[in-house]
């Protein structure tokens, strides 16, 4: 990795950890789907000049009901879940939890896209799991006032990018970056649009809330889009899966700094196993195999 791309990597997962702080700011006052509707209008708004050639725009016609379902389950529907749990979740706390999303991708792969998934996966699956268990061991509580369906919302966004990182991969690998972040950015605000508005709070919202959901739309998501696409582009795949690792700490810093959110043991814990576990199962951190030694014969006379 370059020099220029380390420092893409950084500036990526500082954005990326800052959209938890976004979220966690804006979402109390717009709620889960009107914000995911800002930050996705806004986003499509500065992309689709990027597609202002017939050819781009041949392709998004093309592949328009691919690019709705990628839209769906990469925007829409994690983006909510996130929002709905920034309500209730600190922001590095669900930054830990969503960095199991990788775990989602191999898993899902195997069972549904033909992705051979090896045994040291398995293992970072199950060391991964661990880690959410030890981060949230004492705030699954169910019932009224509890987390664990906030818990359950972070899981299901990260069950969601798991689903369209196999589909992206294996069904719209062919098209230019700059086509999936736009494309799929436009599809998403179009499905928002009536939800966002019968949904849109009858209360005014506050100038600071409006400032974190721009924030949002313009660096964690329409800057953000274009910094992975060329770190991908650049760097490769390997490399730019290592912004998971990176977020986490990222949002964990901006929380401590910003909302005042506090580091206790036990999330510094379930940060190390969960994240252990996620380099195990991506592969990123390789165990060694001792190769089995040839049987000794006695020697002939």
């Amino acid at each position: 990795m370059s020099s220029a791309d380390a420092l893409r990597l950084v500036i990526l997962s500082s954005l990326w950890g800052l959209s938890f702080i976004f979220m966690r700011v804006a979402s109390p006052e717009f709620g889960a789907i009107p914000l995911v509707l800002v930050r996705m209008g806004v986003g499509a708004l500065l992309l689709i000049p990027l597609l202002l050639s017939v050819h781009y725009l041949r392709l998004i016609w093309q592949h328009k009901g691919p690019l709705l379902l990628l839209g769906i389950m990469n925007h829409v529907l994690p983006f909510s879940l996130l929002a709905l749990a920034t309500t209730r979740l600190e922001a590095g706390f669900t930054s830990l939890i969503n960095a199991t999303t990788p775990i989602f991708t191999a898993l899902l792969g195997a069972l549904f896209f033909a992705t051979p998934i090896q045994r040291q996966q398995y293992l970072g699956l199950a060391l991964a799991l661990a880690g959410v268990y030890v981060l949230s061991a004492n705030r699954l509580g169910f019932a009224l006032g509890g987390d664990g369906w906030f818990i359950i919302a972070v899981l299901g966004a990260t069950f969601c990018y798991g689903m369209a990182g196999n589909y992206s991969k294996t069904r719209l690998g062919h098209l230019p970056p700059r086509v999936l972040a736009a494309g799929s950015c436009a599809m998403s605000a179009l499905v928002l649009l009536i939800p966002g508005i019968l949904l849109w709070p009858s209360e005014p919202i506050s100038s600071l809330a409006w400032g974190n959901a721009i924030a949002l739309a313009v660096f964690s998501t329409t800057l953000a889009f274009l910094l992975y696409f060329g770190l991908l582009a650049s760097a490769g795949a390997t490399a730019a899966s290592t912004v998971t690792f990176l977020v986490p700490v990222s949002a964990l810093l901006w929380g401590y700094l910003l909302l005042g959110e506090t580091l206790s043991l036990q999330i510094a814990i379930g940060m190390v196993i969960t994240l252990l576990g996620t380099a195990v199962a991506t592969r990123l951190l390789r165990l060694k195999r001792h190769a089995p030694q040839p049987p000794a014969y006695p020697p002939r006379e």
